[in-house]
């Protein structure tokens, strides 16, 4: 791997810690307000919400200049939102302007991969990011956690600068300003990525043009017999592991009466499975057998509604570790492919902004039906069984649709297989 490679890995790494911590301390933030139960559930969508409004924009963004400082510049973004949160913006409000950084960096970190590394190397540098990525979501969110918990809060509370009162009082705002430092750090880095000799491409001024680009960007990759099968496996996956994040802690709140940082500990071990099984996944599968993996999703359903018989900790770590592991060898193979047709189809900036269009209104979608269902008096039990049904139900569907394609089209599916046989070996 490019040097360079590992400079992008490190900004990415910080950025998404920063941002995971965030949303647990914007979660005790709000419930130390007494906030309603809808409003910690409601962070999840918000910070999906800029990246399905932005999504014709940011792609032609992230291409228009160099990738290096499209991330800058979005993490600038992010610090705004964490210093909203800090004086007294509505957490929810600041939470989503952290959401307009992220939607802008991530096509920026996906796309410079495409422009960094051969296509030998994309399901193993995305195995990479994957792994990365989720390690800093575990750790992000047990490190939030950690920073109000009550071994760390008091000495945090404690430091004080001489002669300037910051009206820091409580662990949540303690750890909202110590979450500015990590992403000054992601800052840093974001500076020192590698300009590649990928050519820039004008960004267009007419906003229409670029929303009617986008379309059709999206109904190509809709269209495309592999992208098509990819794109709804991965939106599906992104839009439940969005929103099971804010579900795992409601559910150790309720089935083992653990607090936010007991809880958020919880949320680690789901992804350090996730990280297992994208590991696995970048080692064992081959770009051309992706689509082997769809039955993985239908099992992935079943085990979420096994949360509902769990209160146990000793059965609870495990089951959630293979949970995890299910999702995260499901994602691997499924991301590489959908990047493969998306490159092809299109160019790399535009084909992440359009996944990143449908897993995050995805994440959308599934997030206001949690909240809503939240508001209506509904259980973390019942919201937990009503996701468990609609992952297995639609992993079934996008399995039958593949097996029509293979029916209806197969000298189409075939040659596209053989273009992702040639890649995966070149």
């Amino acid at each position: 791997m490019k040097k360079g490679f590992y400079t992008i890995m490190a900004a990415q790494f910080f950025s998404s810690l920063a941002d995971n911590a965030l949303f647990v301390a914007a979660v005790e933030l709000l419930k130390s307000s007494g906030a309603p139960a809808w409003q910690p559930a409601a962070l999840v969508p918000m910070f999906a919400l800029f990246y399905v409004v932005l999504a014709p924009f940011v792609g032609a963004f992230a291409d228009a200049l160099p990738k290096g400082r499209v991330m800058f510049l979005s993490n600038s973004v992010k610090v705004v939102g964490c210093l909203m949160m800090l004086f007294g913006s509505h957490p929810l409000m600041a939470y989503a302007v952290v959401g307009l950084g992220a939607a802008a960096y991530s096509p920026a970190k996906y796309g410079i991969l495409t422009e960094l590394l051969p296509p030998s190397q994309l399901v193993k540098a995305n195995g990479w990011i994957e792994g990365l990525t989720i390690t800093s979501i575990i750790l992000g969110v047990v490190l939030g956690g950690q920073l109000m918990g009550h071994h760390v809060a008091p000495h945090l509370l404690a430091i004080d600068l001489p002669g300037f009162d910051c009206g820091i009082d409580t662990p949540a705002e303690v750890a909202i300003s110590t979450l500015v430092l990590l992403y000054a750090i992601a800052a840093w880095f974001n500076l020192r990525i590698p300009r590649t000799d990928a050519p820039l491409q004008p960004f267009a001024s007419n906003p229409l043009e670029l929303a009617r680009d986008f379309w059709g960007c999206n109904r190509r990759l809709w269209q495309d017999k592999l992208g098509q099968i990819s794109l709804a496996t991965t939106t599906l996956f992104w839009g439940v592991s969005g929103n099971l994040r804010y579900i795992v802690l409601a559910w150790a709140g309720v089935a083992l009466h653990y607090d936010t940082t007991k809880a958020s500990a919880l949320v680690g071990v789901v992804a350090i499975g996730t990280a297992v099984g994208a590991v696995v996944a970048s080692v064992k599968m081959k770009l051309d057998k992706a689509t082997a993996v769809i039955p993985l999703g239908v099992a992935m359903g079943v085990l979420v509604l096994g949360m509902n018989f769990l209160t146990d900790i000793v059965i609870a770590v495990p089951f959630l570790i293979l949970l995890g592991g299910l999702g995260g060898f499901l994602v691997v193979p499924m991301n590489a492919l959908l990047q493969h047709r998306g490159h092809n189809l299109m160019g790399a900036g535009r084909s992440i902004a359009v996944q990143n269009f449908n897993e995050q209104a995805c994440i959308l979608l599934l997030g206001f039906m949690y909240a809503a269902l939240t508001n209506s008096g509904l259980s973390a039990y019942g919201a937990i069984s009503a996701f468990g049904v609609v992952v297995a139900v639609s992993m079934l569907v996008i399995g039958m649709w593949h097996r029509m394609n293979l029916r209806r089209h197969p000298a189409e599916v075939e040659r596209l297989l053989a273009i992702a046989r040639s890649d995966h070996h070149h």
